[in-house]
């Protein structure tokens, strides 16, 4: 799974101001990398309004709505790291993690991002890391 998470699309000690702003980051990291198309942004938004992607620990994973799969390229991530924190429907959230899954991968990804998050450690671990390496490290040996 860490092979998913580019350098280029793992942001540190970012200060984003809205939960919008939040998904619009992610989602245009997942645009830059060639994971999706721009369309993908506004199906990320769609779905924070069925249901938040608030995870719990300080985690938000914005995912596109399944009718989105088309603007799916390829299965990509990205992580925001947001020290401060940003209001995500009522909850502080520190990280945001950006995921498109090409035929059905957004599952398994999920999941391996779930139980890296289910972990107090973890959390602060991501939260507190001052690289990308330090970042997908957390993930490598959770995924371990």
């Amino acid at each position: 799974m860490s092979e998913l998470f580019s350098n280029e699309n793992i942001f540190i000690n970012q200060k984003v101001g809205t939960q919008n702003e939040a998904i619009e980051k992610a989602g245009q990291a997942l645009v830059s990398s060639g994971a999706v198309t721009e369309a993908y942004i506004q199906a990320m938004k769609d779905r924070e309004e069925i249901v938040t992607t608030f995870m719990g620990n300080g985690l938000a994973i914005p995912h596109g709505t399944d009718e989105a799969k088309t603007s799916v390229l390829k299965s990509g991530l990205t992580l925001i790291q947001i020290p401060e924190g940003v209001d995500w429907d009522g909850e502080e959230v520190k990280v945001v993690v950006g995921i498109a899954g090409k035929d059905g991968e957004h599952l398994d990804l999920l999941s391996q991002i779930a139980i890296t998050f289910s972990e107090e450690e973890n959390v602060e671990r991501i939260v507190n890391a001052s690289s990308a390496e330090e970042i997908k490290q957390v993930f490598e040996e959770a995924d371990a």
